[in-house]
């Protein structure tokens, strides 16, 4: 007999060779109807697995959050990959994983697959559907996977078993008439007649593996849910993100470029949105005085041996620009600002009673990103972090952790954001430091989260290689989740460089190490403003806070003079005196989404007032300058 531990802690003895379909039987129908995988001492593994003697497992529904995960998975894998097949059979499959709500398959295709064909591969996936055909899985060694690989000409998935580790236990999936295989980790549904709603969504080209030295692939995209109720909700929340892409917004106001001949992933910031990055960066500076932060400047590239010492060749090589050589060294550009405030630190000897040292930069960095990865603001080969490090004794470190998460939380409040995810990340695989030194590091983070009441969710290994971390991600105007702010707690640096303090026992002791970044690239953070206000800048950010339009050539003295007494009183303002109509000045500038349009007449002109409407259309009235200084004001300390 097997003796199974389930979620609650309770026993439940089965016969040997059960399996996890099995399971579910033995709790209830209920359960044995929902049923679509299991969870075996934390991994997740197929409904038919069998199940080994003293193990935790739990029940995999396919109304949970995991459920769903694998719905999406067997939809791309099993449905999705076999519809293309049919419709493109000289084609062949690379990979088709899952994405935040849905998954793409890429393909190798002589024919063209555009947006237009999506149709038809929906009617060929509901087609497949409508079977309700049961999953099979089936173990192969290396050679057998490869050979059933080869004989189907599927050179991608032979390449993924020759660059595999495994010599075993490669899964290969059909469907039960045995028509379409698929090499997978899965765990898939039993059976399709779990799959809820579905849709594809795009069609858009990637290189295989990402790297632009190799060929180029077909992307098919597509997103699925559990019902229609849900599928419509996200379309309908696509439909709103479309309207609030950046990279549209960014155009239509002017605000940034990417520009090609200089290469991809680098920012040109135009005037408008050089405005609104001071601002962002001078309230930035003012909040990390204020928080006791002295400001550095530091260099853009570095001697390869300083990555070498900090561990970044060999941790981060992937990310960063290859060598420069002069004078046969050999420099490269910083993918990070941490070993530069190091050296700062080191230039001279600390006392224990100069700690908390709190180091801040906006400084610029450059990683290494492949091209089809690039996306606007949001993923780019150069950018300014809004980079910071802590240097402190054990006993401070609680305090200065809840110090910054105050700081942070009082910035991103500060842009309208209220409503965050905080994630308390662990040690990964690939890292640096001992057992010990880790748990010291995360038990602080966590201890900082609890006395401050903070929720927050356990990532279990996706802390950076030197050390655990809290990453904040904010939520923006349509519910959507983003990666900000981060808090990384590090052990290792310190002694990898050999920093230094003299403790109040006059030894040296090595300080402790927080790396922090508040809003995180200030390009990516813009483009998630631009997206969050819709391009709608509260006062505060908005590049032109008033636009004062004349209705003929008469006005024009009196417009001046209401520019130039708005802008003595420290207001971004923009005079139109064009020979236009007023209805076409109005239009120009609600499209610009200037906060406030003054509008001046004769009849203005003549009693010494403004007309005045908000950006949104609404009449605010006739008024005179005071009182719409006094609204300004006071829409400034809101």
């Amino acid at each position: 007999m097997l003796s199974i531990t389930l979620p609650d802690g309770s026993e439940k003895e089965l016969p040997d060779g059960s399996n996890g379909y099995d399971l579910a039987k033995s709790i209830g129908p209920g359960l044995a109807k929902s049923a679509i995988a299991v969870t075996i001492d934390g991994v997740q593994k197929d409904l038919s697995d069998l199940l080994a003697d003293s193990t935790n497992v739990s029940i995999i529904t396919i109304d949970s959050d995991e459920g769903l995960e694998i719905m999406r998975h067997t939809l791309t894998a099993q449905v999705l990959a076999s519809a293309i097949k049919t419709l493109y059979p000289n084609c062949k499959l690379a990979i088709g994983p899952t994405i935040d709500d849905g998954f793409y398959y890429d393909v190798l295709s002589d024919e063209s697959i555009s947006s237009e064909d999506l149709e038809s591969i929906e009617k060929e996936m509901r087609l497949i559907i409508k079977e309700k055909s049961t999953i099979k899985k089936t173990l192969h060694d290396r050679a057998d996977a490869i050979n059933s690989f080869k004989n189907l000409n599927e050179d991608y998935k032979v390449k993924i078993i020759e660059d595999s580790d495994q010599e075993k236990n490669f899964q290969i999936y059909t469907n039960q008439d045995s028509t379409f295989i698929d090499l997978c980790v899965g765990p898939h549904l039993p059976d399709l007649g779990f799959i809820g709603s579905y849709k594809l969504t795009k069609v858009s080209g990637a290189y295989w593996k990402g790297d632009s030295q190799n060929e180029m692939l077909t992307r098919v995209y597509g997103t699925a849910w559990r019902n229609k109720k849900e599928l419509d909700k996200y379309l309908d929340h696509l439909v709103e993100a479309e309207k609030r892409d950046h990279r549209k917004i960014g155009k239509e106001l002017d605000l940034f470029s990417i520009q090609e001949e200089a290469g991809g992933g680098l920012v040109f910031w135009h005037p408008n949105g050089s405005r609104i990055r001071n601002i962002i960066e001078d309230f930035w500076k003012a909040k990390h005085k204020d928080a006791d932060y002295e400001l550095l400047y530091s260099p853009h590239i570095a001697l390869d041996s300083l990555w070498e010492t900090s561990g970044h060749a060999d941790f981060y090589q992937e990310s960063m620009f290859k060598a420069i050589e002069d004078e046969n060294q050999f420099y490269q550009l910083k993918p990070m600002n941490c070993p530069f405030h190091i050296l700062i630190y080191k230039n001279s000897l600390k006392s224990y009673r100069e700690l908390p040292i709190r180091y801040a930069e906006l400084g610029t960095v450059y990683r290494h990103e492949m091209t089809g990865a690039l996306h606007g603001l949001m993923r780019v080969r150069g950018f300014t972090q809004d980079d910071a490090h802590v240097f402190c004794m054990e006993d401070q470190i609680e305090n200065e952790i809840t110090s910054i998460l105050n700081l942070t939380i009082d910035m991103l409040n500060a842009f309208t954001f209220k409503e965050y995810e905080i994630h308390l990340a662990t040690r990964p695989e690939k890292s640096v430091g001992s057992n010990s030194i880790w748990e010291k590091a995360t038990s602080a983070l966590e201890n900082a989260l609890k006395g401050k009441n903070l929720e927050y969710k356990l990532d279990d290994g996706g802390g950076a290689f030197y050390g655990p971390k809290i990453d904040i991600k904010i939520k923006d105007a349509i519910g959507r989740l983003w990666q900000c702010s981060t808090i990384q707690l590090d052990f290792n640096l310190p002694e990898r460089f050999d920093m230094n303090y003299i403790g109040s026992d006059g030894q040296k002791h090595h300080p402790i190490m927080i790396h922090r970044a508040l809003l995180g690239s200030i390009e990516r953070f813009f483009g998630i403003l631009i997206e969050h206000f819709e391009g709608k800048f509260p006062l505060w950010l908005a590049p032109n806070q008033v636009s004062i339009l004349s209705i003929g050539d008469s006005q024009a003295e009196y417009g001046e003079f209401i520019h130039d007494n708005l802008k003595k009183e420290g207001f971004r303002v923009e005079l139109d005196l064009r020979n236009e109509k007023i209805g076409s000045k109005i239009r120009d500038h609600t499209l610009k989404k200037v906060p406030y349009l003054v509008i001046v007449g004769d009849k203005e002109v003549e009693n010494n007032i403004l007309s005045v409407r908000s950006q949104n259309g609404k009449d605010l009235g006739k008024m005179d300058l005071d009182k719409f200084l006094g609204i300004l004001r006071q829409e400034l300390k809101m």
